[in-house]
């Protein structure tokens, strides 16, 4: 089967290695003009002009990006099918009605307000009580299109560093780490759900993704289990989903915000898990069975960021997996993660220890549990 994929960046690339077992074939349509995937064959569209040329090719689509125009994904299921829907795109690239879909499923989230001018963001940073966040509605992800007000008074400058017409404003929440469920469902509606991850971030990018994790009550598990299959049956879901939550100091869990695509929090599955969510994804969008999400052992993912470091050396850890997206160095961009096994959570801290040591920058691991 050829599968169409928008986007071509290393969701992409990591989807294409897993589906070559299967005998799949990909087709990614770039609508950005820098293409990085460096695998299968690479459509460069800005303008739409080769859309009808792509869909010739291919028998259904995915997508590695949910910043996509959403009527071209509309477009695109006129013609061929198109998983997850664009439905599932509409609502997780706007905040504002991912946050009113949480409400309507009585999915708690910290408290937020929606603002369109800068005194309404002085109102509602006085009405929460700061410190709080302002994010743009759109177009916003790692980091970018954010801002953390620690006074009322920043509502006008945290406005313009933004400059987007409509922001929403949440209150900071007490937690003690943030986490994520990743839960795929199939064509014929199964669901299966992987261990629940912790991670850390550093400058709004994910650096490390520690699951299973070792400390987690089994309740909370299925409470985010309980989160993400109503999300995945609310939007008649096929694909794979992931949550981002914040889990407080009395073990409740806070939505943050969904991704409808494979996630950078679930890149510990391509060597840690019996199936990673790679392959998964692409079993429910074929309507294959879909595969154990078993942890084989813990596993912690470390993001290698800005600068590559000594490889050959991070290569010699034990049990250390290094995937390279074939990407030159930038301050900020991703350019390929690590994934260390080992048979305890406290011989995987050293590791990550270790291999933090080798990459330029990198902060040390924090995780809620060592």
């Amino acid at each position: 089967m050829n599968i169409g994929v928008l986007g071509a960046g290393q969701l992409g690339r990591m989807l294409a290695l897993a589906g070559y077992p299967l005998a799949n074939r990909f087709t990614f349509l770039d609508t950005t003009g820098h293409p990085s995937a460096g695998i299968g064959d690479v459509m460069i569209d800005t303008d739409r002009k080769h859309l009808d040329a792509f869909l010739e090719k291919v028998d259904l689509v995915t997508y590695e990006f949910e910043h996509l125009p959403v009527s071209l994904v509309q477009a695109i299921e006129e013609v061929k099918p198109v998983f997850p829907s664009s439905e599932a795109i509409r609502i997780c690239q706007n905040r504002a009605e991912e946050k009113a879909l949480f409400d309507r499923l009585s999915i708690p989230t910290p408290a937020y307000r929606l603002v369109e001018h800068a005194d309404e963001l002085e109102a509602a940073a006085r009405e929460l009580g700061c410190p709080v966040v302002a994010k743009s509605v759109t177009e916003g992800y790692d980091g970018k299109g954010q801002a953390v007000l620690k006074d009322p008074s920043e509502a006008h400058e945290a406005w313009c560093a933004i400059n987007h017409p409509r922001l929403v404003v949440e209150a900071f929440v007490d937690f003690v780490r943030e986490v994520s469920i990743i839960a795929v469902r199939g064509r014929d509606g199964e669901v299966v759900f992987y261990p629940m991850a912790e991670n850390q971030h550093e400058d709004g990018i994910l650096r490390y993704s520690i699951a299973p994790m070792p400390d987690l009550d089994p309740r909370v598990q299925q409470v985010a289990d309980g989160y993400i299959r109503t999300l995945l049956d609310e939007l008649d879901y096929v694909g794979v989903l992931t949550l981002e939550l914040f889990q407080t100091r009395d073990g409740a869990l806070l939505a943050n915000e969904m991704a409808p695509r494979v996630h950078n929090s679930g890149h510990w599955s391509i060597d840690g898990a019996v199936t990673s969510q790679f392959e998964n994804h692409l079993r429910a969008i074929q309507g294959l069975p879909l595969g154990d999400t078993s942890a084989r052992m813990p596993t912690c993912m470390v993001n290698v960021i800005g600068r590559e470091g000594e490889m050959a050396e991070i290569l010699a850890l034990p049990d250390s997996h290094l995937h390279r997206y074939d990407k030159s160095e930038r301050p900020g961009r991703k350019l390929a993660h690590v994934n260390l096994l080992a048979p305890t959570h406290e011989a995987l801290l050293e590791r990550v220890r270790a291999c933090a040591a080798l990459l330029p920058d990198a902060p040390a691991p924090q995780f809620s549990f060592a």
